[in-house]
């Protein structure tokens, strides 16, 4: 018999009085009978073939400008192929045209190139760009959806879509170029001004030689490259678009100053300190929700935003998280934003060891209590559910803290609790994951 064989029966019975309310399952098991009536299937994690099985997660999603899909580990092959599969499928009946990532702005920009023209070979920007804490994007799995991209600009010449990166912590020596460039043309009165305030700031090592000597600088040193590139970005936002430019040139220029003074920014907290490095993780989150905001009003587009489950999370799981870039987005696009986490029963992924060095680690049945534990009993292996919508059961149990799986770029890492249902609008449960299949990088 199955179990929704099971449950029908159980209701039976209790409406016939044979059974007593001191005989119902525990509140776990009604939760878990709950689920299942609402769990949609899901055909395969792979982006190729029919995708009529992600008809609901439309229907979930609705009209929301920004649907944030997380990941439960950072490098693995399923939950990146998913997100390959989830774009297709938004885009091709959404209207979601751009595709944002946990990286920098400038390498964002560099990928969007290539999507949009064809200019540049995908693995070597991906190479340059994708280095220490981006690394992790780095893989066959974002080169196949970064090529389907391209392929469907060429196919749809007049609907293209885009690539962004929301992050911060590389900003590339194109940023520079293009606002000196505008500035020379449109304000060359400032120009001496500009190459002063950016003097010694432009890159000239690769991205994650830069990232590493960042922090080798005093703090002193820091906090003031931090207010130079913010009196650059003063000095551009606070003049009307000049004569000659239009108000999109303008916009985006100031844009790029801003991403440099981010950058700058981000690194001028002092890391020792722990209420600085709190301070500095929700600086990261509240810009990185602001570039996407920013994107989709000055493009239009709706947007597919890809990061960790924590960061397109409604709450943090890690204490050293005061908000999350989901409760930013929330509290500017309302429900026009969509969170969707994912969470998985057992598998493998990349990670960074305790000795630094990246390796496989392989984790199996998630221990009784715990979110996984419930959501891999769901009879289906692998499929989605709205929260929102779920029977009062389901909603009551996942509404409370428990342990959770939420594996970054390091592993083990801290203990995490999380309430699902607070936390996001859907989840899309996976029952086993695989390593993610990292690109080599040349010696």
């Amino acid at each position: 018999m199955t179990r929704n064989r099971s449950a029908l029966v159980l209701v039976l019975l209790l409406c016939l009085g044979v059974l007593s309310a001191a005989t119902l399952p525990p509140p776990e098991q009604r939760a878990l009978r709950a689920l299942e009536r609402v769990a949609r299937p899901l055909r395969t994690t792979e982006p190729s073939g029919d995708l009529g099985d992600l008809r609901p997660l439309g229907r979930m999603v609705g009209d929301a400008k920004v649907v944030g899909l997380g990941e439960a580990t950072h490098s693995s092959h399923e939950f990146f192929t998913m997100k390959h599969r989830v774009l297709r499928y938004l885009v091709e009946h959404k209207g979601v045209r751009t595709f944002a990532l946990e990286t920098s702005w400038s390498g964002g920009l560099r990928v969007d190139a290539y999507v949009r023209t064809g200019k540049g070979d995908p693995r070597r920007i991906m190479r340059e760009e994708f280095q220490d804490t981006y690394a992790w994007w780095n893989t066959e799995e974002y080169l196949a959806l970064i090529e389907w991209m391209r392929a469907y600009n060429v196919r749809h010449p007049q609907d293209q879509l885009r690539f962004m990166g929301d992050d911060f912590a590389y900003a590339g020596p194109e940023l520079y170029d293009t606002v000196l460039r505008y500035v020379a043309r449109y304000r060359p009165g400032l120009l001496p001004r500009f190459i002063e305030l950016y003097r010694g700031l432009r890159p000239t090592t690769s991205a994650g030689a830069y990232m590493k000597t960042y922090l080798t600088r005093p703090l002193a040193e820091r906090r003031a490259m931090a207010a130079r590139t913010a009196s650059a970005l003063s000095l551009l936002d606070r003049q009307p678009t000049p004569e000659g430019a239009t108000e999109d040139a303008h916009a985006w220029t100031v844009q790029h100053a801003r991403a440099i003074a981010q950058t700058a920014q981000g690194y001028a907290f002092d890391f020792d300190d722990p209420e600085q490095l709190r301070t500095s993780m929700g600086y990261r989150d509240e810009l990185m929700a602001d570039n996407v905001a920013w994107w989709q009003a000055r493009t239009g587009h709706k947007v597919l935003l890809s990061a960790h489950n924590n960061h397109v999370a409604y709450r943090s799981s890690d204490p050293r998280y005061p908000r999350m870039q989901g409760a930013f987005l929330h509290e500017r696009l309302g429900d026009d934003y969509v969170s969707v986490g994912t969470t998985f029963g057992h598998g493998s992924f990349n990670a960074t060891g305790p000795d630094g060095t990246t390796r496989v680690y392989t984790v199996g049945d998630p221990a009784e209590g715990g979110n996984e534990h419930f959501l891999d009993r769901v009879s289906h292996r692998n499929y989605l559910v709205d929260l929102r919508t779920a029977p009062e059961a389901a909603r009551t149990w996942l509404d409370a803290p428990r342990p959770a799986r939420s594996i970054g770029t390091d592993y083990p890492g801290l203990p995490h609790r999380i309430a699902p249902s607070r936390s996001h609008d859907i989840v899309i449960h996976l029952h086993r994951v695989t390593p993610a299949h990292l690109q080599a990088v040349p010696r």
